[in-house]
């Protein structure tokens, strides 16, 4: 191209920017970007940006557009634009005086990707001026994004078990009650009779021809009624007492049995008076109730009652003549299966254990192949029951299979929505980026689960909600909860958790020298790093597209890490 060639293109450019506001020319310095280093907030990158236009530099007709632009490597994103106009421009939008110039600012928010970890933003400008558009240089205002929240790692997270409710020994608990005359203690014939006392005694029987039953004990409490003189009562209640233990030994010695008999007795029954009472329909119990509740005094409570003749009359006939009684209580074992008859009956089938056992047998073994196998056997002889399934579900989490554990745990909700279940769920959620109201609807059915506060914090890092998730972690020692620590900046306390994690890896030492870049400890720095790329070679890559680490890249000692 000859010199009056380029001379004609320069001066047609020249023209064009003239007339559609060449005077603007904005740059970094015309712009102030809060936070001054973008990061990630509940997945969001929120920007707040303020802007000045010089005097003598606002095209006077023109419509200015200026739009933030986040670039990525393979992409970009647009975030809200402003619009601003010259004091002789049609429009509706914030206007800027061409002689004095102004200030606009603007706010926006991108949605966040990994890809963003290496990104820059820029203000994209367009200037509009009657039927010119010309589109300015971009203007480049921030370097990354920091996304130390999405350190958290949901597969390091415990799932919750399904339990088994296998009891060695159940208890067996039989009661019967003798019941006395008035100022008599002597075990009537016709007591022995009732069916519930009948029933004790073959119970005795039972448990002593029984071979994984025995007997834990008979307990035999005695009462007397509040009435009468306190120590006549004590006198009959203990009598009580003695007569009951006497007939039980009978018992005992008729059955070939053996067990420990142990009694007691209680000279006034006040506390069955009352509880009798509440449940009665006497016409003055709430009078009686009060005189209960005021006086401390048996015999004062006695003579005061005895006052209310007709409600006195009542209670002589009703309630008194039911607290007269020795009260036996017969606690029988049932001693389940050994550890070892567990296994047999499983390598026999397993047709003869319950689901209980079934579930508790596979605890008794090692592997991970070994306990499958029992789950995979208790679906099949029990496929109602939700707990196999989710514990499979927990064996291939562990395994960082989530896929196929996520399968397992949606059969699993299908027997039962329990709250383990839930809870797994909602683990599966998080580590698939799924809403937050997804997550938090598996979280509102899984209160009280094993492991929830660990869930639940996860789910409030992801939300941008860092010290409810340090609350939620409390003091557990893992990578999670010392995250949490590092995004509030409570940098000691996260390095304490961190010490503390029971088996560290490459994440471990990773966040520890994440807060040596953030508290400016090159020496923390260079020991986190060497040593989580020693647990992890992946780490490598992980460092270099990460913000926080980009002003150690020309340390020489990091750089050599990173080769």
């Amino acid at each position: 191209m000859n010199k009056i060639c380029k001379l004609s293109l320069m001066l047609a450019v020249a023209m064009i920017l003239t007339s559609c506001g060449a005077k603007l020319a904005l740059t970094r310095e015309h712009f102030t970007i809060t936070p001054q280093t973008l990061e990630a907030i509940g997945g969001k990158v929120d920007v707040s940006y303020t802007g000045v236009v010089p005097e003598k530099m606002f095209p006077a007709k023109g419509l200015v557009t200026i739009v933030p632009v986040l670039k990525y490597e393979g992409g970009e994103v647009e975030g809200t634009p402003i619009t601003l106009q010259g004091e002789k421009a049609v429009g509706n939008n914030q206007v800027i005086p061409t002689k004095t110039g102004g200030s606009f600012s603007g706010k926006t928010s991108f949605d966040y990707i990994p890809a963003m970890k290496r990104s820059e933003l820029y203000a994209r400008v367009t200037v509009v001026d009657g039927k010119k558009t010309v589109e300015h240089p971009e203007v480049k205002l921030a370097d990354g994004v920091v996304s130390t929240e999405t350190l958290a790692n949901v597969e390091t997270a415990a799932p919750s078990p399904s339990v088994d409710a296998f009891q060695r020994i159940i208890k067996e608990t039989t009661e019967a009650n003798i019941m006395f005359l008035i100022q008599q203690a002597n075990v009537r014939s016709s007591q022995l009779k009732s069916e519930e006392v009948k029933a004790l005694a073959a119970a005795i029987v039972n448990a002593t021809k029984t071979e994984n039953k025995e007997i834990a004990g008979i307990k035999i409490s005695s009462y007397a009624s509040p009435d009468g003189k306190t120590d006549l009562n004590e006198k009959l209640a203990g009598d009580r007492e003695q007569n009951t233990t006497k007939y039980i030994n009978r018992e005992l010695k008729k059955a070939k049995a053996q067990g420990a008999v142990e009694g007691e007795f209680t000279a006034e029954d006040w506390d069955g008076f009352k509880a009798l009472l509440e449940a009665s329909n006497i016409q003055d119990k709430e009078l009686i109730l009060r005189v209960l509740s005021m006086y401390s005094d048996p015999e004062q409570r006695e003579a005061e009652i005895k006052n209310l003749s007709a409600a006195y009359k009542v209670l002589a006939e009703e309630i008194l003549p039911q607290l007269r009684r020795s009260k036996i209580a017969l606690t029988v074992d049932v001693i389940g299966r050994s550890d070892d008859e567990i296994k047999a009956a499983y390598q026999a089938g397993g047709a003869e254990l319950s689901v209980e056992e079934m579930l508790y047998a596979a605890t008794l073994y090692n592997t991970v192949a070994e306990k499958e196998a029992v789950y995979n056997k208790t679906i099949e002889l029990y496929p109602a029951d939700y707990r196999a399934y989710n514990n499979i579900g927990n064996i291939k989490f562990a395994a960082g299979d989530l896929k196929t554990a996520k399968t397992w745990y949606e059969k699993a909700y299908t027997k039962e929505a329990a709250k383990e279940v839930a809870l797994n769920l909602a683990l599966i959620a998080i580590s698939e980026d799924a809403d937050n109201a997804t997550i938090e609807a598996y979280l509102n059915k899984a209160a009280g689960a094993e492991n929830y506060e660990e869930a639940l914090g996860l789910l409030y890092i992801k939300k941008g909600q860092y010290a409810n998730a340090v609350k939620a972690f409390g003091n557990e020692k893992s990578n999670n909860a010392a995250l949490a620590q590092i995004l509030v900046k409570d940098y000691t306390k996260a390095k304490a958790t961190l010490a503390a994690v029971e088996t560290p890896d490459a994440d471990t030492y990773y966040l520890q020298a994440l807060i040596g870049a953030k508290t400016n400890n090159k020496a923390e720095v260079v020991a986190g790093l060497k040593k989580s790329i020693a647990e992890d070679a992946a780490m490598k890559a992980k460092v270099a597209s990460d913000i926080e680490f980009a002003k150690y890249a020309t340390d020489a000692e990091v750089a050599a890490l990173l080769k």
